[in-house]
């Protein structure tokens, strides 16, 4: 299964990151959570660190675009296959630097992805 890291995420049950945390869970995807406050989404931890990962196949993002500039560095050291830049997170600065670095960039919804098959 690919291993999904989801930044922004919170334990809000209204936020979107928490509804695709559920949906990523739901269909038994790894999923990695980050955000500003420590805290849980059904059996996920939200951490606050940026930890060394491997093998992260995709990057949902849950952050304002001038919240993203101090996960550059980060995320692309994580080499992903790609970036989804869901609505209200878009970015072309940071997806043409992904696409530079060989990372699919993707403006889209991680959960109408899921909830059509296109995930």
């Amino acid at each position: 299964m690919k291993k999904v890291l989801v930044i922004g995420a919170s334990e809000n049950i209204a936020r979107y990151s928490y509804l695709a945390i559920e949906k990523l869970r739901k269909y038994n995807y790894p999923v990695i959570a980050i955000g500003s406050k420590k805290g849980k989404v059904n059996d996920v931890d939200i951490i606050t660190e940026h930890p060394s990962l491997n093998n992260i196949d995709t990057v949902t993002l849950y952050l304002n675009k001038k919240k993203q500039k101090e996960y550059y560095e980060y995320i692309l050291s994580l080499h992903p296959k790609r970036i989804i830049f869901n609505p209200g997170t878009e970015n072309d600065e940071f997806a043409e630097i992904a696409q530079t670095n060989g990372i699919k960039a993707l403006e889209a919804c991680t959960l109408v992805m899921l909830n059509t098959g296109q995930f």
